[in-house]
């Protein structure tokens, strides 16, 4: 399949754009990329002109158009079935469409006050009232992911999932925070940012000059 547009926000900043530009890396999709430099004044209008919601990440096939990360990412597994995107066993696919949302939707402490920064450098900062339980609230998430799924491979569930990319951002932001992690779940994000998308994801991040000052602590 061809004709898929991806509207980005800036790779230093956009965890939600992040998800479905890794899931598209990953499937070895060719995409066109069109980046929005966000809280801008005129972000909103550029953004308005891809999606009604006005937000990204924004994806558009052929003809139609797909908003919010997760979403996108469900798509993308009902255009290529073949990448098994979600598990095939049908517990672990639960598990792992469970663990999806979760991120999607939760949360709301680690997003406020360990904003995603990739060029910086905060070790201890952001530890706000409630980021602690959601740090060991994810750390929980992988170990468990790892020890009930992982076996035949790396990733949460083996193989990378969509899972995968919804905590991508996560690990990145663990970096910038310097969260500790044990050996196994070191060992989870090291094969998380050695994906050459994720390596390419980074390296443009660093190379953006754009300061949105909410972000930076």
């Amino acid at each position: 399949m061809t004709n898929f547009t991806l509207v980005i926000g800036n790779k230093n900043y956009s965890s939600w754009s992040l998800r479905p530009w890794l899931v598209l890396k990953q499937l070895g999709v060719e995409f066109n990329e069109i980046r929005i430099h966000l809280y801008a004044p005129t972000s909103k209008q550029e953004i308005l002109k891809y999606s009604s919601n006005g937000k990204v990440p924004i994806l558009q096939h052929d003809n139609l158009t797909v908003w919010e990360s997760l979403s996108i990412c469900e798509y993308l597994a009902e255009c290529f079935p073949e990448a098994k995107l979600w598990p095939e066993d049908r517990q672990a696919r639960a598990i792992a469409r469970s663990i999806s949302s979760e991120m999607h939707a939760g949360f709301t402490n680690l997003r406020q006050h360990m904003s995603m920064n990739i060029r910086a450098s905060l070790p201890g900062k952001g530890r706000e009232p409630g980021v602690t339980e959601d740090i060991q609230r994810i750390i929980s998430i992988w170990q468990d992911c790892r020890q009930q799924f992982g076996n035949s491979g790396d990733f949460l569930f083996g193989h990378f999932t969509i899972a995968d990319a919804m905590f991508a951002p996560v690990v990145l932001r663990f970096i910038t925070y310097g969260v500790e992690l044990d050996p196994a779940l070191q060992a989870y994000t090291k094969t998380i940012l050695s994906l050459p998308a994720m390596q390419d994801w980074v390296t443009a991040a660093k190379a953006e000059t754009e300061i949105i000052e909410k972000f930076e602590v």
